[in-house]
């Protein structure tokens, strides 16, 4: 390892379905890393759309629409899109960092987001959403997906919809090439990637990469990992640069021989 490709020698298995995953892809290998695509969930539009152009036929009625991920952003902002465009009055909100970004390249700048903790209760806890009494709000993600986020408005006295924008699926993989390539590192940036991973591999599998150290960019995906039985888990910042961020920490803890598991 170097200071100008602090990850040499490292091979690292990126998760993320394909298109989202290259250009995190792309920092590790410019580091010097090797990264292996090994995408564990499939991003597909909707088989029929009806339902949802309805919902968006009604978006003028609503106070607020929140997207969830990335993803919605770009499926939702889509439809909405085609239908016509954004009313005016509405206001837009999302989780993370990543989604604001995607939604700031669409031309939506005023976005009410958390810049601390990026996840459904960073922006519940904004001051934002906490007098949410008679709004009407819309929240656009993939088929299912946690409950919080509405559960909670619709407590504080808010009207809550779902617009299923994209759909997620489970890619049928061959999990030989993983194994053979010995990885040093695994990226998983959801719980239920993780889920499909730990679906694919046998009790052999496993035991094959039970040294493999596991990247995880929030706390509640490291404890399914660790009750899923994977002993090696980092947790990451958010992003591109807080995984890559942890990764060369991380290849430097090695290096010195005193790597541990910990919070990036």
């Amino acid at each position: 390892m170097t200071d100008d490709l602090p990850l040499a020698g490292l091979t690292v298995v990126v998760t993320r379905p394909r298109d989202q995953a290259l250009k995190l892809a792309q920092k590790i290998e410019q580091a010097g890393g090797v990264a292996l695509l090994f995408p564990l969930l499939e991003i597909t539009a909707i088989a029929d759309s009806d339902a949802l152009n309805g919902q968006i036929a009604r978006l003028g009625q609503f106070n607020l629409a929140i997207f969830v991920s990335p993803n919605a952003v770009r499926y939702g902002i889509a439809a909405i899109l085609a239908a016509g465009a954004l009313p005016r009055a509405l206001k837009i909100a999302t989780v993370g960092q990543g989604s604001a970004r995607v939604l700031r390249e669409t031309g939506i700048s005023n976005i009410i987001a958390p810049t601390e903790r990026f996840d459904s209760e960073g922006l519940l806890a904004l001051p934002e959403l906490q007098q949410v009494s008679g709004w009407r709000v819309m929240i656009f993600r993939g088929d299912g997906g946690r409950e919080l986020l509405g559960d909670t408005l619709s407590e504080r006295g808010a009207t809550v919809e779902y617009a299923t924008c994209y759909r997620r699926t489970k890619p049928q993989l061959d999990t030989s090439a993983l194994l053979a390539a010995g990885p040093d590192a695994i990226i998983v940036t959801s719980s239920e990637a993780l889920d499909h991973l730990g679906q694919m591999l046998n009790a052999g599998d496993r035991q094959a990469l039970c040294n493999t150290a596991l990247f995880v960019p929030h706390e509640r995906i490291a404890g399914r990992a660790r009750d899923q039985g994977w002993p090696r888990v980092q947790v990451t910042s958010s992003g591109d640069d807080g995984v890559c961020s942890a990764l060369i920490a991380w290849t430097g803890q090695r290096g010195n021989g005193n790597e541990e598991q910990g919070t990036a």
